[in-house]
């Protein structure tokens, strides 16, 4: 292994435009919209929308970050040119926290799918025998990380795509549920578009923004992209179009076909939706489909962490081992490392098995609103030390800066809303804790190496 040695640019096209759409299709939307849909009942199709269109302002402005200047390989070095060290440092250990944090909520959600099939397996075990599986995966080289993302996407796109269109017809055909008759009318008829108010409205938004965590994956995949000029504007502009059919499209079908407040939170509303109606063949489909979306973003998890590991260590911000390629240019020790991490959630499932995923999805979802408004304003930092070049970049932002102002108010809203929820009360505590320790430990780190 060679400290010179690169990561290899062999992501195809292909790979760059299914993991942009998979990183937009996780367990948030799978199982944890069970949870959204019981806060605010078909209010959540406007909360999806909002939260779209700010991840869409996001998404564009990473972008034009990325292709500013290609040399660089991830946003984490964009932060650290804008901001200096210390942002980078902070920025990339978190962001390194949050795809942990992703990978055990996954790794949760994937021993609950299990045990639809086998009900008396522990919960513990399917976790551990992932971990493995992807580890394997992933050391082998780029490509095949590629090629298994990219089935997988694919598995989730076309299920989505079949359950909008059985939806349609069973809407069409007035089919009669166990509970109501299957039409659009089910979005109003019980208890209204607000059935819960405005307080639910607003505490959905955990639940929706944990849904879309992981879009920003593209910004990871950047620096072994081929051709990124190309390939990244088209999965970044893909993504309206995107969350209006996978999102907002599925919520609207669901709800149409099964009335909000007959939905259980703790199983998925896909899998109930076709249990419900009889079609239980169907029902094991969808629990294999939603099985694959936990495998998924667990796999975009240890290819994530280790590339950020990765960055750190390039910018001396981690250890140098972690730098380290091996023959197929996979950061082999920064795999090893997050991997092992991963390994805390088999513990939690067996200690704390039925309040795990909330606890790690809520502090996945502050770490992540920490990192995108770190984006967002070096994004701003950008743009006014770069008044004269930002003007000519092949890839800029829409609606600079107003898009990014109402990205961050729209950021500071969640934090708010966040602070008053009970239940997301221990994961905020977490995640500012430990944002806090990385900027301490930045100042101690910075003045052993003056001594």
């Amino acid at each position: 292994m060679n400290d010179d040695q690169q990561l290899s640019r062999s992501l195809k096209n292909r790979h760059i435009q299914l993991i942009a759409i998979g990183g937009a299709i996780g367990t948030g939307l799978f199982l944890g919209s069970g949870t959204a849909i019981h806060e605010a009942g078909p209010s959540i199709i406007l909360s999806y929308l909002i939260t779209g269109i700010i991840c869409f302002f996001l998404m564009r402005s990473v972008g034009e970050l990325l292709l500013s200047d290609t040399r660089l390989h991830s946003f984490i070095d964009f932060v650290g040119r804008y901001l200096g060290n210390r942002f980078e440092f902070v920025l990339g250990w978190t962001y390194w926290f949050c795809w942990i944090s992703i990978a055990m909520a996954d790794l949760t959600a994937s021993g609950i799918y299990i045990r639809f099939w086998f009900p008396h397996f522990p919960q513990w075990a399917t976790p551990l025998l992932i971990i493995v599986l992807l580890l394997l995966v992933n050391l082998a080289n780029v490509d095949l990380f590629g090629e298994m993302e990219s089935w997988f996407s694919m598995i989730k796109v076309v299920a989505i795509l079949l359950l909008i269109v059985i939806g349609l017809y069973l809407i069409g055909t007035n089919f009669t549920t166990p509970n109501t008759v299957a039409s659009f009318s089910n979005l109003y008829s019980h208890g209204g578009v607000f059935p819960t108010g405005i307080k639910g409205f607003m505490a959905s938004f955990q639940m929706i923004v944990f849904a879309f965590v992981g879009i920003e994956m593209v910004g990871i995949t950047a620096g072994e992209t081929e051709s990124p000029e190309k390939n990244l504007p088209k999965a970044v502009n893909s993504l309206p179009l995107r969350i209006g059919l996978f999102y907002i499209g599925s919520m609207i079908i669901i709800m149409s076909v099964y009335p909000w407040n007959k939905l259980a939170q703790t199983q998925s509303p896909f899998v109930q939706m076709f249990a419900d109606i009889g079609i239980n063949a169907a029902a094991g489909v969808v629990n294999f489909v939603v099985l694959t979306a936990a495998l998924s973003a667990c796999n975009s998890a240890i290819f994530t962490t280790s590339r950020t590991l990765w960055s750190l260590a390039k910018g001396h911000n981690a250890s140098q081992r972690f730098k380290h390629v091996n023959k197929n240019h996979v950061p082999q020790n920064a795999l090893l490392l997050s991997s092992a991490a991963l390994l805390i959630v088999v513990v939690l499932n067996y200690v704390m098995p039925k309040d795990v995923f909330s606890l790690i999805s809520g502090v996945a979802t502050v770490s992540f609103l920490f990192v995108w408004s770190v984006l967002i304003i070096t994004h701003l930092v950008y743009r006014r030390k770069n008044k004269e070049s930002a003007e000519h970049n092949i890839f800029p932002a829409p609606f600079y800066p107003y898009a990014d102002y109402i990205a961050l108010a729209f950021y500071a809203i969640i934090f708010v809303i966040l602070f008053f929820s009970s239940s997301m009360r221990l994961s905020l505590y977490v995640s500012v804790l430990w944002i806090i320790c990385l900027f301490l430990i930045y100042e101690v780190v910075k003045k052993v190496r003056r001594t």
